[in-house]
C-alpha cells in the first residue's frame, strides 16, 4: 500500500487558549491533506478525475495526543480504506516519526456541481485510488 504524504505547516494561530493546536484546526490540516491527495496527485496532466467536485460527507476524529506550536510541519499521512460506487473513505495519520497526534477519516462522495448531485466514481479515479488502498482493506466495486 502507497501512502499519501502531506507536509503541513503549523501556524501561531493555530493554537488555541491552552497552548496547543485546536481540535478544530486538525480538520483544516486533514482537508489541506486531501486536497492535495485527490487534486494534485489526481492521474495524468489535465486529467478531469476529481476536478468536478466533492463533498465531505463524514469525518471521524481521534485526538491522542495534544500537539503543540513549532517551526517543523507535522506529517500527514493519508490511504483509502474504501471505495464504494459514489463515495470513498479515506484514513489520516497526523503524526511525527515517533508520535501520534490524531487518527482519523473522512468520507468524500463525488459531486456533480453542474446537476448539484451526487456522482459516481470514475474508472480513471477508482484506477488512481486503488494505489492508496490499505492491504488489509478490500475495495468494493
Amino acid at each position: 500500500m502507497t501512502r499519501h504524504i502531506y507536509s503541513c505547516p503549523l501556524r501561531w494561530s493555530d493554537m488555541d487558549a491552552f497552548g496547543h493546536v485546536n481540535n478544530v484546526v486538525f480538520l483544516r490540516y486533514l482537508e489541506e491533506a486531501r486536497i492535495d491527495f485527490m487534486f494534485r496527485l489526481a492521474p495524468g496532466d489535465g486529467s478531469p478525475s476529481f476536478s468536478g467536485g466533492s463533498v465531505v460527507a463524514r469525518h471521524e476524529i481521534d485526538y491522542v495526543r495534544p500537539l503543540v506550536h513549532r517551526h517543523e510541519p507535522v506529517t500527514i499521512e493519508s490511504w483509502v480504506t474504501k471505495i464504494g460506487a459514489a463515495s470513498l473513505t479515506i484514513a489520516y495519520e497526523i503524526k511525527d516519526p515517533d508520535v501520534t497526534y490524531v487518527r482519523a477519516s473522512t468520507v468524500v462522495v463525488p459531486f456533480d456541481l453542474e446537476a448539484q448531485r451526487p456522482r459516481r466514481i470514475s474508472a480513471e479515479e477508482r484506477s488512481f485510488l486503488q494505489e492508496f488502498v490499505d492491504d488489509g482493506m478490500s475495495a468494493a466495486a
